[in-house]
């Protein structure tokens, strides 16, 4: 009897962990809605792939996904839009390949977003933002001291519990011409995607993302990259955001709202003019995509609206790729002066790139207050500690040249809403923290 069940044990842990190879990455939760949410996985080759969830409430309420075969010309893949789901719930769920359940050693979770307006204050919550990730793969890196370090801060950032995750651009770096062809577009970005310490943490809150110029081509590139539509492709398969794109404008472009803050998110390198171009009128948004987030911004309800966009806009040092740096002053300044004489409240840009953290405020007399929170970097090489660039708008004490990440927690009622910013090193030990008041716009 002690042999038949070593053999049927035997047996079960080798179909468990045949199943568990064909997983390659995720599973990820993508954008949340009230009424509906997307569940994304990769697959190592073909299979058959479906998701069961149920309300953590009520556990015989059981609900199942369509089923969707993974296919390699989709990098094997599948996107979900789980649609029998109530406002305001936390969901359990199972991942099923080839109708067999794999198992994890944490928690698949996400929750719906709560139906609150009109009934009551706007819900608290929190959310979790940062940029560049760089993951080392000693094939393809150059050679030398390892680039990407401190990879626990994933876990970190997933013990914070955020209602959702912002990831900032330069989510991965692409290498050598791996721009330049499918082959590489797919290798680095299921490379990436597949660390395993990323997979707990996609796997129980909702992500969003924004690109920037390492996860789009080439280092610094702009609208003139020859390949920038098989990055968007990409992009969009490897991602959850609710599109890519706004109507006929074409980009890695977004928008969505979470209680009482709305978050557009920009792309700033697939219409952008080229940093050496000598022009009075240039361009990183483009004109259609500037005058949509005008239009966007002015019709917003929110009490916060989070303008998510790769490099700095607010620093005031001709360096880098800050907005006032390689003649796009013109458009920056266009840009905030809107904001100002439209007087629109409540905008914060959330920026990255810099491999520094840092807040900068702009507020002149009695025109609205304009912030610009830049959190940088998780996981990339950090810069140096005694950078000297003059930014004229930094909120004093708030540079950190160390791996880090951001939450953004929102509490008290309509008129008393505030906005509490934590920085926190790899490890989740707090750096420093700031209020942002309402009434402080």
């Amino acid at each position: 009897m002690k042999k038949l069940t070593s053999i049927l044990f035997i047996f079960s842990f080798s179909i468990t962990f045949a199943q568990k190879t064909l997983l390659q990455s995720g599973p990820m939760v993508g954008y949340a809605e009230k009424q509906e949410v997307l569940l994304w996985v990769q697959t190592t080759k073909n299979a058959e792939v479906k998701f069961k969830y149920w309300p953590k409430s009520d556990t015989k309420n059981v609900h199942w996904s369509n089923t969707i075969k993974t296919k390699k010309e989709d990098s094997y893949v599948a996107k979900f839009i789980l649609d029998e789901v109530k406002p305001g719930t936390s969901y359990n769920y199972e991942l099923s390949i080839n109708n067999k359940k794999i198992a994890f050693d944490y928690d698949l979770t996400f929750k719906t977003q709560e139906l609150w307006r009109w009934r009551k204050d706007a819900p608290n919550f929190k959310f979790a933002f940062g940029s560049c990730t760089y993951i080392n793969d000693s094939e393809f890196d150059r050679p030398g001291t390892p680039y990407g370090s401190n990879y626990q801060i994933f876990e970190s950032i997933r013990k914070k519990q955020p209602d959702f995750m912002l990831w900032g651009g330069d989510n991965l770096y692409l290498r050598q011409d791996e721009w330049n062809s499918r082959t590489g577009f797919n290798y680095r970005y299921t490379k990436d995607r597949s660390l395993p310490e990323l997979q707990a943490l996609l796997a129980s809150t909702s992500n969003y993302a924004i690109l920037d110029d390492h996860d789009f081509g080439a280092d610094n590139s702009d609208g003139s990259f020859w390949n920038k539509n098989m990055s968007l492709e990409f992009f969009e398969n490897f991602w959850g955001n609710p599109s890519v794109g706004i109507g006929n404008i074409k980009g890695a472009i977004s928008f969505f709202s979470w209680n009482d803050a709305d978050f557009f998110l920009l792309d700033n390198r697939y219409h952008r003019n080229s940093d050496r171009l000598k022009s009075d009128n240039k361009t990183i948004l483009g004109k259609e995509q500037l005058s949509w987030l005008k239009n966007a911004l002015a019709s917003s309800n929110a009490n916060f609206k989070f303008v998510v966009i790769g490099g700095q806009v607010l620093n005031t040092s001709k360096s880098h790729e800050n907005y006032i740096n390689n003649g796009f002053d013109k458009e920056r300044l266009d840009i905030l002066n809107f904001i100002q004489n439209q007087q629109i409240k409540g905008v914060i840009f959330l920026t990255g790139d810099r491999h520094h953290t840092e807040m900068s405020l702009l507020k002149d007399n009695n025109k609205v207050a304009i912030y610009d929170l830049t959190v940088s970097p998780f996981t990339s090489g950090v810069g140096n500690k005694d950078r000297k660039e003059k930014n004229s708008l930094r909120v004093e004490n708030t540079m950190v040249t160390q791996h880090n990440f951001s939450t953004i927690e929102f509490s008290g009622d309509w008129k008393n809403r505030q906005a509490t910013i934590t920085i926190f090193d790899a490890d989740g030990e707090k750096i420093w923290e700031q209020v942002i008041k309402k009434s402080d716009f």
